[in-house]
C-alpha cells in the first residue's frame, strides 16, 4: 500500500490523539488542584508540574532510536496505557511525592504516544502529503487542548477539592483509555516491514543536528508550544489585573484553542499560496506582534481579536516543523529528529515557564509576553531558511545519489526518487514507497 493511498489510519490517528491529548489536558490542571489540596504550596506544584516534562527527557531519543529501526504502532497503546495509567493513579494518591511520580508517568506516556504517532504520519505519508497530514494530525492536539480544560473546569470545584480533583483524574484516565478503540491495525504492513529491514548504522546525534533545517524546526517547534504554555499559564494573572472575569479569560484562551483548529483546517491552501518557507515566517513574524500587542493595555473585545489571529498564527508552526525535521533529517533518523524536536519542546516547557516568572517578578505580569515576541521574531528569522517543500509526488528535498548510485544524471537512474544512506549496488526506491 504506498503511504498516502489510504486516509483512513490519518482519521482514526486523529481521534486517537483528541482523546490522548483531552486526556492530559484535563489532567494537569486537575493534579494541580489535588496537589494544593494535599498541603502543596506554589514551590510544590511547580515540581510536581516540572517532572511532568523533565522525566522525558531522558527518554526521547532512545525512543526515537528505537522507531527508527522498528516499527511505530506499538508505541501509541504503550503510551495510553502510561497516560491513562499516570491520571487515575494520581487521582488516588495520597502523598505529594506520588503525585510526581504519577506526573512523570504521565508525561513519558505522552512522550511515546507522540514519537509513536508522528513517525507513523511521517512514514505513511508521501513527500508532499506531509504537510497537509501533519496539519490534520495536530488537529486531535488542538481538539483535545479546547475541550480538555473545560471537562477539568467542569468537575473541579466545591467544598471538596481533593474529591473532585481526584474524580478529575480518574475521569481523565478513563477518557485516554478510549484512545484504544482506534488504534487496531492502524499501521500499514509494508511501511512497518521496510522500517525493520532497513536496519544499518544510526546516524549521530550530532550529525542530525548539524544538518539545515533540523534545528530552525526545533527552534520554531519550540518558541510555538512555549507561546501556547505561557499564553495559558499568564493570562488569567493578566485577567487579574485588568479586571476580567475568569470565566472570560477561559473563553479567551478557548477563542485561541479555536483559531489554531481553523488554522490547520486551510493549511493545504495556504500552503499552496505562500509555500512552507514564507507561511512559517509570516506566521511566526505576526505571532511576533501579536504577543507584545498583549502586553498593551486593551479592552476585552480588542483582546480576543487579538487571541483569535494569535492562535491562527500559532496553529501554522507545530505541524509545518514536523515536515521540515523530517524532510531535513537523513532516512534513517527521521523518528530521532523528531524525537529531537520533542525534545526541545520538553526544554522550552520548563524554561520558558521560569524565565516568564523571573520576567513577570521584574517587570510586571504581561512582560512575558514581550519575551515571547522576542522568541518568535528569532523564529520568524531562522525559518526563512528552511528547505523547501517537495515539488512533486516523490521528490526529495536536497538529497543527492550517493557514489555509485543510480541518480538523476546518471544512466538508469530514477530521477528525483534516490533516497539517501544507500550503499554501493542497494537497489533504489523512492520516497513515496517507504
Amino acid at each position: 500500500m504506498r503511504p498516502g493511498g489510504n486516509r483512513g489510519w490519518l482519521l482514526r490517528l486523529v481521534i486517537a490523539f483528541g482523546f490522548a491529548q483531552g486526556a492530559v489536558s484535563m489532567a494537569r490542571p486537575a493534579v494541580s488542584y489535588r496537589a494544593l489540596a494535599l498541603g502543596a504550596d506554589e514551590r510544590a506544584v511547580g515540581v510536581i508540574a516540572g517532572v511532568y516534562a523533565l522525566l522525558p527527557l531522558f527518554a526521547a531519543v532512545p525512543l526515537g532510536r528505537r522507531t527508527d529501526h522498528g516499527r511505530c504502532a506499538p508505541l501509541l497503546p504503550v503510551g495510553v496505557v502510561l497516560i491513562a495509567g499516570g491520571c487515575a493513579l494520581s487521582g488516588v494518591a495520597g502523598s505529594l511525592w506520588t503525585m510526581a511520580l504519577w506526573s512523570g508517568v504521565m508525561g513519558l506516556g505522552h512522550l511515546c504516544f507522540v514519537i509513536g504517532s508522528q513517525s507513523l504520519v511521517a512514514r505513511q505519508s508521501a513527500p508532499h502529503e506531509q504537510d497537509r497530514n501533519f496539519g490534520h494530525f495536530t488537529i486531535g492536539a488542538a481538539l483535545g487542548q479546547l475541550v480538555g480544560p473545560i471537562a477539568a473546569g467542569a468537575l473541579i470545584g466545591g467544598e471538596d477539592m481533593a474529591g473532585s480533583s481526584a474524580l478529575a483524574l480518574v475521569a481523565a484516565g478513563a477518557t485516554a483509555a478510549v484512545a484504544f478503540t482506534s488504534l487496531w491495525r492502524i499501521e500499514h504492513r509494508r511501511t512497518a516491514s521496510s522500517s525493520t529491514a532497513d536496519k544499518g548504522a544510526r546516524v549521530p546525534v550530532r550529525g542530525i543536528l548539524r544538518t539545515r533545517g533540523v534545528p530552525a524546526g526545533i527552534l520554531i517547534s519550540l518558541a510555538v508550544l512555549s507561546a501556547t504554555d505561557i499564553l495559558t499559564a499568564y493570562l488569567p494573572v493578566v485577567g487579574e489585573h485588568r479586571g476580567i472575569a475568569p470565566s472570560v479569560i477561559g473563553v479567551l484562551l478557548s477563542l485561541r484553542a479555536a483559531a489554531t483548529i481553523a488554522c490547520r483546517l486551510v493549511l493545504t491552501p495556504l500552503l499552496r499560496l505562500l509555500g512552507r518557507p514564507l507561511l512559517l515566517t509570516l506566521t511566526c513574524l505576526l505571532a511576533a506582534l501579536l504577543c507584545t500587542a498583549i502586553a498593551l493595555p486593551v479592552p476585552v473585545w480588542a483582546l480576543g481579536l487579538l487571541l483569535a489571529a494569535l492562535g491562527f498564527c500559532l496553529g501554522v508552526g507545530q505541524p509545518l516543523s514536523m515536515t521540515t525535521v523530517v524532510q531535513a533529517a537523513p532516512d534513517d533518523a527521521r523518528s530521532t529528529a523528531l524525537a529531537l524536536r520533542l525534545t526541545g519542546n520538553r526544554l522550552g516547557q520548563v524554561a520558558a515557564p521560569a524565565a516568564a516568572g523571573l520576567i513577570a517578578g521584574v517587570a510586571g505580569a504581561a512582560a512575558p509576553f514581550v519575551m515571547l515576541g522576542v522568541l518568535l521574531l528569532l523564529s520568524s528569522g531562522v525559518a526563512v531558511r528552511s528547505p523547501r517543500e517537495p515539488d512533486e509526488p516523490g521528490e526529495r528535498v536536497g538529497r543527492d545519489a550517493p557514489d555509485g548510485a543510480e541518480g538523476p544524471d546518471k544512466p538508469g537512474g530514477e530521477g528525483r526518487g534516490v533516497r539517501r544512506g544507500l550503499g554501493r549496488g542497494a537497489p533504489l526506491r523512492r520516497k513515496s514507497d517507504i
